[in-house]
């Protein structure tokens, strides 16, 4: 398509009355008053009044059709297809590792406190000040899983290990994070315990227990924490002394953890279940400080009815937030180059 002259969407400018700087010029429908100063409000019904604004509009749709002329839409349309073909590339992906992880938690769900605290304990490394740490996968490390506030989580990692190797197989984008995939694993583990949740509130049957999750679950409410996908690795493990040691820590002590990274007494309540492997004992020590107590029976309330919305919302955005610490994310990641197909060489 060839340009389009800005000169030939404007009509001619002769004959400018200078006191009343006003234009005029016919159509074959009725005559068209332009003009640039006043307007006249004494002007027949067969009668336009245009302003400047009105000639710069004619402008802009000028410069427009100049910049269509010239290709210049088809590189935004180009932008455009490319960043929608990587949104899908990136939406597939995690798609598949989901149903991985999926797989693999059902396969043993007596690991999913572990994966839970993995998650946690990667993420709560995160120093404020230092704006160092956070979820960064550095808990891959032997020398940080094996301190004392790790212990027991070397098998929630292997899991991860083998899921690793899997997803990477089949991932056209490079291979997955432990950032992303720590996380991500996390999300599977609280989803099975939604999940375990539905089913136990039907009896035990499997089948009526999913539908009342698909049904009254809030997976609509996972959409920003999927977004978070493109984490980067640590490449050393993160300083000691940043995790408490859970099972041990007072109230106080988890309270001021949390605090420190931003969060508090309602998130320490919801995240009760990653605090380890005995929710109800964890729950039963955390009722007793009376800023976290209201906040502990607001969700066991919550976790017996049909949707359990409060505990399952509130946790989902806490785990959220939890699972961004220190990272900048890179909304490229796992995305990769589409074959352009030559339709030159096309027999037809």
């Amino acid at each position: 398509m060839g340009g389009v002259s800005f000169l030939s969407t404007v009509p001619s400018f002769t004959n400018i009355n200078n006191r009343q700087q006003h234009l005029t010029f016919s159509s074959s429908h009725r005559s068209v008053l332009i003009r640039c100063c006043k307007t006249d409000h004494q002007v027949s019904d067969n009668t336009f009044s245009f302003h400047r604004r009105d000639v710069l509009k004619l402008a802009g749709t000028a410069v427009g059709m100049e910049l269509i002329g010239n290709g210049f839409i088809n590189h935004v349309d180009d932008a455009k297809a490319a960043d929608l073909n990587q949104r899908r590339q990136r939406s597939e992906f995690q798609s598949k590792i989901k149903l991985t992880l999926s797989k693999a938690v059902k396969a043993k769900p007596e690991l999913v406190p572990s994966l839970l605290t993995l998650a946690l304990n990667d993420a709560m490394t995160y120093d404020k000040a230092t704006k160092s740490g956070g979820a960064n996968g550095s808990i891959r490390f032997s020398s940080e899983i094996s301190r004392a506030e790790n212990a027991g989580l070397s098998d929630g990692l292997a899991l991860i290990e083998e899921a690793k190797k899997e997803i990477d197989s089949f991932s056209k984008g490079g291979p997955i994070s432990y950032a992303d995939l720590i996380q991500l694993a996390g999300q599977a583990a609280v989803k099975a315990t939604f999940l375990t949740s539905a089913i136990r509130k039907c009896g035990g049957n499997e089948e009526k227990g999913n539908l009342l999750y698909t049904a009254y679950g809030s997976s609509g409410q996972w959409g920003l924490f999927d977004r978070q996908f493109g984490r980067s690795d640590a490449t050393e493990a993160d300083p000691e002394g940043r995790i408490p040691l859970w099972g041990k820590a007072t109230v106080q002590e988890m309270k001021d953890k949390f605090i420190a990274i931003g969060l508090g007494p309602r998130q320490l309540a919801v995240m009760s279940a990653f605090l380890g492997p005995d929710q109800a004992a964890t729950e039963e020590l955390l009722a007793s400080d009376p800023q976290v107590a209201p906040w502990v029976q607001k969700y066991q309330r919550s976790r017996e009815t049909v949707s359990q919305t409060d505990y399952e919302v509130d946790l989902i955005t806490a785990l959220t937030k939890l699972s961004g610490l220190g990272q900048q994310i890179n909304y490229e990641a796992y995305t990769y180059p589409v074959e352009r197909i030559n339709l030159s060489k096309l027999k037809l």
